[in-house]
C-alpha cells in the first residue's frame, strides 16, 4: 500500500514537471525563433550600432554641396533682364515695380523727346528766313526767342529723363545684388544690444552695453559700462 502511494507520488510529480517543461519550452520558442530571425534579415557585414551616425554624416556631407545663393547671378540676371534679379531672389512683388519706374522714365524721355523735336523743327523753320515757310507754333509763339526757350528746355528734359532711367536700371541690379547678399545673413536672436545696469567696483550703479555678435556661447559678449 506504501508502495502504490509513493508510485502515485513519483508519478504525479513526474506529469508536473514535463508539463512545467513543456509550458517553458512553448514560451521561449518563439522568443528564440525571433531571435534567429532578426540577423537573417540584416547583410552579412552591417553594422547595425553605427547606422545613425553614418546618416546623420551623409546629411551634413550632402549639406556641404549645396549651392550657396550668389549676388553675381543676381546682378547678372538683372543686367540682363531688368526683374529677373529679384526673380532669383524670389522677391517677385518688386518685379512691377522695376518695371514700372522704368517704363515712367522712358514715358517721359518719349514725350519729352517729341516735344524737343516740334520745338527744334519750329525754330528752324522760323530762322530760315523765307517767308513761305511757316511753322505750326506761328500763331501761339510769335518770337523766335520763345521757341528757342521751349526747345533748349525740353533738351533738358530729354537729359533728365535719361538720367532717371539709368538710374531705376542701375539701382535694379544694386537691389538684385544686396538683397542677394542679405539673403543668406544671419538674422536670429544671438545678434543683439541691450543696455543693463551693472555696479562698477562694487561702489557704485551704472549701466552696461553688452552687444552680442552670436558667436560661441559664452564668448561672444562685450561692451562697455558707464556711471559714476
Amino acid at each position: 500500500m506504501a508502495k502504490n502511494k509513493a508510485g502515485h507520488t513519483f508519478h504525479y510529480l513526474l506529469c508536473r514537471f514535463l508539463l512545467l517543461l513543456l509550458i517553458a519550452g512553448c514560451t521561449c520558442r518563439p522568443l528564440y525563433a525571433q531571435d534567429t530571425i532578426t540577423p537573417n534579415t540584416l547583410k552579412p557585414g552591417t553594422d547595425t550600432t553605427h547606422k545613425p551616425a553614418a546618416k546623420k554624416d551623409s546629411v551634413i556631407v550632402s549639406g556641404l554641396f549645396k549651392n550657396p545663393h550668389s549676388p553675381r547671378k543676381a546682378a547678372f540676371y538683372s543686367a540682363v533682364v531688368p526683374g529677373l534679379g529679384q526673380a532669383y531672389n524670389r522677391e517677385y512683388w518688386k518685379i512691377p515695380l522695376v518695371y514700372a519706374a522704368m517704363g515712367i522714365s522712358a514715358g517721359f524721355f518719349i514725350g519729352n523727346f517729341n516735344y524737343y523735336k516740334d520745338y527744334r523743327d519750329a525754330y528752324r523753320i522760323r530762322m530760315d528766313g523765307n517767308a513761305n515757310t511757316v511753322d505750326k507754333y506761328a500763331a501761339i509763339y510769335r518770337d523766335a526767342n520763345s521757341l528757342k526757350f521751349l526747345r533748349d528746355a525740353y533738351r533738358q528734359y530729354v537729359d533728365y529723363s535719361v538720367l532717371v532711367f539709368i538710374l531705376a536700371y542701375g539701382l535694379n541690379i544694386i537691389d538684385a545684388t544686396v538683397f542677394a547678399h542679405l539673403r543668406d545673413w544671419n538674422m536670429n536672436d544671438d545678434l543683439s544690444m541691450r543696455v543693463v545696469p551693472k555696479m562698477l567696483d562694487n561702489r557704485s550703479l551704472g549701466l552696461s552695453l553688452q552687444i552680442n555678435l552670436g558667436k560661441v556661447k559664452g564668448k561672444n559678449k562685450g561692451g562697455w559700462a558707464f556711471g559714476k
